[in-house]
């Protein structure tokens, strides 16, 4: 058994200026940046996120720009395999987070706990798959 909830969303830039495409999205999404968050570093700038809310964090990429989501779980090796049964592939295995393609081709993350709250509002999977209560 394990769990696994959305975490947030990703904005990818492809872009020089990672500081002017997060102001842009601040000022979209009426987020501020915070500059003090942990994910707030080099190519990476966090919004703020209200209480009970996924996050949205900005990031410089070299590949084209595009959105992903982020699947945060407390057991990253049960979480991908049980996407790889629902027809998920692995992309690419980083060091702390494994990037997938859905079958659709949209590629997301599956990282480690990041949010307040997991264990309150993830969905608990049995080790067939299926959600349970």
């Amino acid at each position: 058994m394990h769990k696994s909830r959305i975490n947030g969303i990703l904005i990818d830039c492809q872009t020089e200026d990672i500081d002017a495409a997060a102001s842009f999205w601040a000022a979209a999404l009426g987020r501020p940046i915070d500059p003090d968050h942990p994910g707030t570093r080099g190519n990476y700038r966090m919004l703020t996120t209200p209480q009970g809310q996924i996050s949205v964090q900005i990031q410089r990429v070299d590949h084209e720009s595009r959105i992903h989501l982020d699947i945060e779980t407390d057991d990253i090796a049960a979480e991908v395999e049980r996407l790889e049964r629902l027809g998920a592939t692995i992309d690419t295995r980083m060091e702390r987070w494994v990037i997938m393609r859905a079958p659709s081709g949209h590629r997301f993350c599956v990282v480690r706990v990041q949010r307040d709250g997991f264990s309150n509002d993830a969905i608990r999977w049995e080790q067939a798959g299926d959600a349970s209560s």
